[in-house]
């Protein structure tokens, strides 16, 4: 019998790997509004925008002013994704306390994504971890295409290995393994953390899925019995790269949660709460989301309570959660 941890981690992406891809222009207010409801929601570390290029991400473009008015919003790790050193200067100006750095463990993607080979995006997130740790930032990595490759297809796991090891041997905290395309399975999951425990402390790895193919779920209960007890997800499912075409949302944060809840695994967010800021952001969005549990509560025609009557009612059991089954 699997032996699951007590508690995990969530770390929310929507805000910025969410949002980075939508066509419609979302208002800062509306973005300022999201993430105010994510933290209500119980959610402790949230990456909210990323200071790369505005002609490269326009959604993206107001970070400074987006990350300005969070600045009194407590009990919250906010983070910000930084390309270079020039992404870096304006993440310290804006006042964040955590970044985060992008590569890939394919050659093809980082030099589409990013336009340089790993070697050098490592050698580059090399001096920005300097500069960021001198600063008192702590910083987070990403490893994208930790499974497959839109260009080059199955990747070793020995080369996310060898990346993996380089975020952290620069002063990473944590290291996210992305399933870019989501289209892994729980066995080749088993088979990279595999080869990644002998040589790395599994505290110290996140798995970030998107659910193209529907297995974004069944690769979380892979990790958990592999000994991973973070996750990135997505409010709604809110999600999708814009250099790996045909790759779908994020996992949906609801999910996520709905399934650790059953489990008897503590995550700290309330499945109410997180539904109405999934529902806030899906109002601007000109579409709907495609979390299974908000479709479900879409359907059934919940909506989210007046504060006045939750505080009333006393609630203690999200009123989404399935006691049926």
């Amino acid at each position: 019998m699997s032996v699951y941890p007590s508690g995990v981690k969530v770390v929310e992406v929507g805000p910025r790997d969410g949002l980075q891809n939508e066509p419609v222009p979302i208002p800062t207010e509306v973005k300022i509004g999201f993430v105010r409801k994510l933290a209500a929601a119980g959610l402790r570390e949230i990456e909210v925008t990323s200071f790369v290029r505005p002609d490269r991400v326009p959604q993206l473009a107001d970070a400074e002013a987006v990350l300005a008015g969070l600045a009194d919003l407590p009990g919250t790790r906010l983070s910000a994704l930084v390309p270079n050193e020039r992404g870096l200067a304006r993440a310290l100006r804006s006042g964040v306390r955590r970044i985060a750095v992008f590569t890939a463990a394919s050659e093809s993607f980082t030099e589409r994504n990013i336009g340089m080979p790993v070697e050098a995006s490592l050698e580059s997130f090399r001096r920005v971890t300097q500069e960021a740790a001198a600063a008192g930032m702590s910083v987070r990595g990403y490893v994208s295409t930790a499974f497959y490759c839109p260009y080059e297809g199955p990747i070793p796991p020995a080369q996310v290995l060898r990346v993996a090891a380089a975020l952290l041997q620069m002063g990473v905290d944590e290291v996210s393994l992305g399933d870019t395309l989501g289209v892994a399975v729980p066995t080749e999951v088993d088979r990279l953390l595999e080869t990644l425990r002998g040589e790395l402390p599994v505290e110290r790895l996140a798995l970030h899925f998107h659910d193209t193919s529907g297995t974004a779920l069944a690769n979380v209960l892979a990790g958990l019995q592999a000994g991973v007890t973070v996750f990135d997800s997505s409010a709604g499912g809110l999600g999708g790269c814009p250099f790996a075409p045909g790759a779908a949302g994020n996992l949906a944060t609801e999910d996520l949660v709905y399934l650790m809840e059953r489990m008897g695994i503590e995550t700290g967010v309330s499945l109410e709460k997180l539904a109405e800021a999934s529902l806030f952001i899906e109002d601007h969005l000109g579409h709907g989301l495609s979390g299974k549990l908000l479709q479900r509560l879409r359907a059934s025609g919940w909506t989210p309570a007046p504060a006045t009557e939750v505080a009333a009612t006393n609630r203690t059991k999200p009123a989404c959660a399935d006691s049926s089954s």
